[in-house]
């Protein structure tokens, strides 16, 4: 029988590019009792044993047991928006050089009267944006609770189409926030000195002094790797004490192994979807600088690792897409986490995976609670809601909410 994960009775097998087998087995939980505290681990939706008050169980929505369907589901369910009006700021995240000019990006800012009070940075997905879904659920509940929220975009990403109402509070007109215009440079999941340099530019335009980030997939990849930087004294340039908390929702963390098991045939709708989009991207980034750029480089490319090697790396300054890999992955940094940390994946994820080796350096980080569950497929964690407690049934977004309030440094 091949190995079990240390805290899960009812998984088997650590081979990163299949798919978890489960058994009848019991779940256990392990944690730390102490009220407040966070866990370090929980492997299933109903789990046993002493937790932390903000924890609650994952029951995956009636008919949504299987993950493919949570993610689908997950990804195309509208959310209801209350959020006011944003204010648009264009960040710059890298200064111009002597080859290149300045990179910078957008983030859609909804502010709290209060100017005292706690902002949490939301980073989206691969071809994402400010607008993904997670993102519009995970700004409302947060807004409510009475954090500020920047909605953040990659470089290169969002789409001005959304922004016409979206813009009144700002001066900037449309032609300015066309994210390819302002930004030469491509995206890739090992830029998390984006997201502390969107970090620094709010404390120092809006004196922001108590900061989140959270970050779905490759989102999470980079807020989780940022995390660790932190924590790194070998990196003195990463310090940013404003940032007092992490979360990340089904993150990259292994970018390999998940690059592989998002080739698998049965997967193969997902790379397709995400493969055309990147394509499509890097065609209209050729147009605006056909200098740099070429697309014949984007020409018979069957896989998301086929495009880090032929066009993230080769323009990123990486020797091939497994240094990018190996470079950018936020397992790299598990260890020297500093900072509150909520991880959460689910085990039926079509495509991400994150390594035995890198659960157990989570699990051995005082500082992280890994939470782990049979289901929730990638990025939907899907549960049925409950009117009654104002529960819409996203438990990812309740859970992270609920994480950050029992933070004292980061409670409203």
């Amino acid at each position: 029988m091949a190995e079990r994960r240390s805290v899960a009775a009812d998984v088997v097998g650590s081979n990163p590019t299949s798919r978890p087998k489960f058994l009848s087995t019991a779940p256990i939980l392990t944690s730390r009792s102490t009220p407040g505290s966070r866990p370090t681990s929980q492997h299933s939706n109903t789990p046993s044993g002493p937790r932390s008050a903000w924890l609650s169980d994952f029951r995956p929505r009636r008919w949504l047991a299987n993950g493919h369907l949570q993610t689908i589901a997950g990804n195309l369910l509208p959310r209801m928006n209350h959020l006011p009006a944003p204010e648009t700021n264009i960040v710059e995240v890298a200064p111009a050089t002597a080859e290149i000019g300045s990179s910078s990006l957008i983030c859609l800012c909804h502010w709290q009267p209060d100017v005292q009070a706690p902002t949490v940075i939301i980073v989206h997905g691969l071809e994402g944006s400010a607008n993904s879904q997670y993102v519009i659920g995970n700004a409302n509940k947060l807004w409510t609770a009475g954090y500020s929220v920047v909605r953040m975009n990659m470089r290169n990403c969002g789409d001005s189409r959304y922004w016409g109402g979206e813009q009144a509070r700002g001066s900037l007109d449309r032609a300015a926030l066309d994210p390819d215009s302002i930004c030469p440079t491509l995206y890739h999941s090992g830029l998390s000195g984006d997201v502390r340099a969107v970090a620094r530019h709010f404390v120092k335009t809006r004196g922001v002094s108590r900061i989140a980030i959270l970050g779905y997939s490759m989102g999470g990849n980079m807020v989780l790797k940022l995390a660790g930087e932190l924590g790194d004294d070998s990196m003195p340039e990463s310090y940013a004490p404003e940032i007092r908390a992490c979360v990340a929702v089904s993150p990259a963390a292994d970018l390999s192994a998940s690059a592989g098991a998002l080739h698998r045939p049965i997967n193969r709708v997902y790379e397709r979807r995400f493969l055309r989009a990147l394509e499509r991207h890097y065609l209209h980034k050729v147009s605006l600088y056909p200098e740099r750029y070429s697309a014949a480089r984007a020409y018979n490319l069957n896989s998301i690792r086929e495009f880090d090697e032929h066009i993230t790396a080769f323009y990123s300054g990486f020797r091939g897409a497994e240094d990018y890999y190996t470079r950018s992955s936020a397992s790299q940094f598990a260890a020297k986490i500093s900072i509150p940390t909520l991880v959460l994946h689910a085990l039926d994820d079509p495509f991400i995976r994150i390594l035995p080796q890198t659960c157990d350096a989570l699990r051995a980080n005082p500082n992280v609670s890994l939470i782990e569950t049979r289901h929730g497929g990638h990025c939907a964690f899907l549960a049925d809601a409950d009117p009654a407690t104002s529960d819409d049934g996203y438990w990812a977004e309740q859970t992270a909410l609920r994480f950050l309030l029992s933070l004292p440094e980061l409670r409203p």
